[in-house]
């Protein structure tokens, strides 16, 4: 999602510590590197154990890896700009009791954004794993950038915008869209629930 821009918190910088800061930087490139950028968690028990030997606090910690995890969402998000069309899409998929649909795709000189819009009966009970605490990332290829712009929810509807970059042909035929479900913001909490449309 759109971010808001970063304002540094301080004026202050111990300049002491930039060969510090350098070597934490080139350490992050390299348990990159060494890990196929597939890190994935520290045992709670090793963020115990560092956090008592070197003098830190567990959930500082906790939240340092939780970002290094994370660190596609700082990607850079490709801001759509000069309008130039819509294409006509006019797909929908009924699955569990939610109706998801896509009616165009408006086209820019730089980017593609799609709206998978959900709808359900709110008169009838939804299954336990209602989409109200799910997010969906769009998957489309790897040649493309896919990610949720923004989105938002009222009874009984909800809808996402997805920014692809490059852009997609004018001409999308045989183009799949695959939304995948997770159970929190983040690549590794799939649900396995996925709606695929293929164009």
């Amino acid at each position: 999602m759109k971010r808001m821009p970063f304002v540094r918190p301080t004026e202050h910088y111990d300049l002491q510590i930039k060969d510090i800061d350098e070597q934490i930087c080139a350490l992050i490139k390299q348990r990159k590197k060494i890990s196929n950028n597939n890190p994935g968690f520290p045992p709670f028990e090793s963020i115990s154990k560092w956090a008592e030997n070197y003098e830190l606090y567990e959930d500082f910690l906790k939240a340092v890896f939780g970002t290094l995890l994370s660190e596609d969402h700082f990607k850079p998000m490709v801001e759509p700009i000069d309008f130039r069309k819509h294409i006509a899409v006019l797909k929908s998929i009924e699955k569990d009791g939610f109706f998801y649909t896509l009616t165009s795709i408006r086209q820019y000189s730089n980017a593609s954004v799609v709206t998978l819009n959900i709808d359900w009966d709110m008169t009838t009970e939804l299954p336990t794993n209602s989409h109200n605490h799910s997010f969906f990332e769009l998957f489309i290829g790897e040649e493309y950038d896919s990610r949720m712009m923004n989105g938002g929810s009222s009874t009984g509807q909800a809808s996402y915008n997805y920014v692809i970059s490059p852009p997609l042909s004018d001409d999308p035929s045989g183009v799949i869209l695959e939304f995948r479900e997770h159970g929190k913001p983040f690549k590794n909490n799939e649900t396995g629930n996925q709606i695929v449309f293929r164009l």
